[in-house]
């Protein structure tokens, strides 16, 4: 079994959906960029929340063919293309985002970008994840 701590500098205030520092000891997968399209390479659509969702989901799908789950995530970061639609749907994206990831929140960073590769995708998240020594 992976372990895994979280940090809390003391002092500080409670971060509300991330969190601070993450100490994890095991094999270490790292997820590539996944964009908002399904298993066929179709875009779930043009809406930003959608396409967070389908690439959240394909996180995990990555970190499930790797024998983890969502707790066994330690980082995540997300490029966004507008991030004032990300501030506009902030509640939206954190009932998509504990629907994936149920209440297991790591180290996080949100990241504005002038674009991705593929020239379609309003969002790209890419994680890392530590799973239990042997699988």
């Amino acid at each position: 079994m992976a372990r895994i701590e979280t940090v809390q500098p003391e002092g500080w205030p409670r971060p509300s959906g991330y969190a601070n520092g993450v100490i994890a000891s095991g094999r270490v997968l790292y997820v590539a960029g996944q964009i908002g399209w399904d298993a066929t390479g179709a875009f779930v659509g043009d809406d930003m929340l959608a396409q967070f969702r389908q690439a959240l989901s394909n996180v995990l799908a990555v970190v499930r063919a790797a024998g983890g789950e969502a707790s066994d995530v330690v980082r995540l970061t997300a490029y966004l293309v507008d991030l004032d639609a990300y501030r506009r749907e902030l509640r939206g994206f954190g009932v998509a985002y504990r629907e994936i990831m149920g209440k297991h929140f790591p180290a996080m960073a949100f990241v504005g970008v002038a674009g991705l590769v593929e020239p379609r995708a309003l969002v790209e998240i890419e994680a890392t994840a530590v799973l239990a020594e042997e699988p």
